[in-house]
């Protein structure tokens, strides 16, 4: 199989990661292209018609695409751990809001890099920054006993978030009044599988 990604997503460092934590690294070859909204690669629209990444192609089957697909479909067919099903709605619910912050942080990047400047609207990138902040607030508020328990999808997802976070928009300092979760994540982030996938 073959992972269409680009090292800096955090999207696909979510994917790779779970590579690695599963231990299927030998399983996927991770193909490196260059992609964005306006100029999509014909590798990654061939694979994934709304043209983005991560997608993985499948060697006897159609090509799959959204990050939280291929998790699980990787963590499914290795008889993995990280979706358990003794609390499968709290990591479902966890990974989707550690989404959102990529969603949000994405959509501020993508404003201050691909628009011109005199197109840009700061009001949009704040609105934007709103909604990473309030979730950023809520895993720290509500979700540090699940961060606490044993690795699943959820925790994958959060730190690769914060990570994209911190890549991006680090003037931002989404550690300030949210002290637990940052503790969190300087340890998550000492694991192997973050120390391999960090964007160069």
């Amino acid at each position: 199989m073959k992972l269409l990604m680009s090292p800096s997503s955090p999207f696909v460092r979510k994917v790779r990661v779970t590579l690695r934590e599963l231990d299927i690294l030998d399983h996927v070859t991770e193909v490196d292209v260059s992609t964005t909204p306006l100029n999509s690669d014909p590798a990654v629209v061939a694979a994934n018609p709304l043209g983005k990444i991560p997608a993985m192609v499948r060697n006897d089957a159609p090509a799959i695409y959204d990050s939280r697909v291929i998790t699980r479909f990787l963590n499914d067919t290795h008889d993995g751990p990280l979706y358990p099903a003794s609390r499968i709605w709290e990591t479902l619910t966890l990974e989707a809001t550690a989404d959102a912050i990529m969603d949000a942080s994405v959509s501020m990047t993508y404003e201050a890099r691909l628009r011109p400047e005199a197109q840009q609207s700061p009001d949009w990138i704040e609105a934007q920054w709103e909604k990473a902040s309030r979730g950023i607030a809520a895993v720290n508020n509500r979700w540090m006993s699940h961060l606490a328990g044993p690795l699943d999808a959820a925790h994958i997802a959060v730190a690769c978030a914060l990570s994209y976070v911190d890549l991006r928009h680090d003037a931002r300092n989404w550690r300030i009044g949210n002290d637990a979760l940052a503790a969190w994540h300087a340890t998550f982030g000492e694991r192997p599988s973050m120390d391999a996938t960090k964007p160069s």
